[in-house]
C-alpha cells in the first residue's frame, strides 16, 4: 500500500474517531463469510458503524485524534475491527446476542462516555452504562418526584379540607 493511501485512511480514521461519541475495538477474526455477513448486517441494521483496521494504521490515528486513548494501544494486536455508535452500550448488546451463537467478536477495548474500557470480561458492565441524556432524564426523575408528592398531597387537602369546612358549615 502506497504511504498516500496509508495517510488517507489514516486521516478518515480519525475524523471517524474524532467525530464519535462512543467506539469498541473488537476482534472479528474468525468468523466465516456468513457469520461476518450476519455480524455486519447487525451493525447496519443498529446502526453501528462497522470498519475491519490495521492495527498500525488505527495507532496513528489515535495519535492523530482528539482525545486521551494510550491506554488502548496495548490491545491493538491481532485482527481488529472498530465499531462506531452515538450510543454508548449498543455495541456491548450486540456483541452479547451475538455471542449467544457464536465465538467471536471479542471485546478487546471501548471508548465510551469519555472513559476507557479493556478487556473481554467487561462487555456486561458495558451493557449497563447508561448516557448522559439518561442520567440526566433519572435526575429529573427523582427531583421531579418529590414536587410531586407535595402537589399531590396539597391537591388530596385541598378537598378533605373543603369537605370539612362544609361539614361545620351545615351544623
Amino acid at each position: 500500500m502506497k504511504r498516500e493511501d496509508k495517510n488517507a485512511i489514516i486521516d478518515q480514521l480519525t475524523e471517524e474517531i474524532n467525530q464519535a461519541k462512543h467506539f469498541y475495538i473488537t476482534d472479528i477474526g474468525g468468523l466465516d463469510a456468513g457469520d461476518t455477513l450476519a455480524f455486519r448486517r447487525l451493525c447496519f441494521k443498529e446502526d453501528v458503524k462497522l470498519l475491519v483496521v490495521k492495527n498500525t494504521l488505527l495507532k496513528k490515528a489515535l495519535d492523530r485524534a482528539q482525545g486521551e486513548y494510550e491506554e488502548l494501544y496495548p490491545i491493538l494486536n491481532g485482527p481488529t475491527s472498530v465499531m462506531i455508535t452515538e450510543t454508548g452500550n449498543k455495541p456491548a448488546r450486540m456483541i452479547q446476542t451475538f455471542r449467544k451463537n457464536h465465538e467471536k467478536p471479542v471485546l478487546k477495548g471501548a471508548y465510551v462516555e469519555q472513559c476507557v474500557y479493556t478487556g473481554e470480561n467487561l462487555v456486561d458492565k458495558l451493557i449497563t452504562v447508561k448516557s448522559r441524556e439518561e442520567l440526566i432524564a433519572d435526575v429529573i426523575l427523582i427531583l421531579k418526584s418529590p414536587m410531586q408528592n407535595v402537589l399531590s398531597q396539597l391537591n388530596s387537602g385541598k378537598h378533605i379540607l373543603a369537605g370539612v369546612v362544609k361539614t361545620l358549615s351545615d351544623r
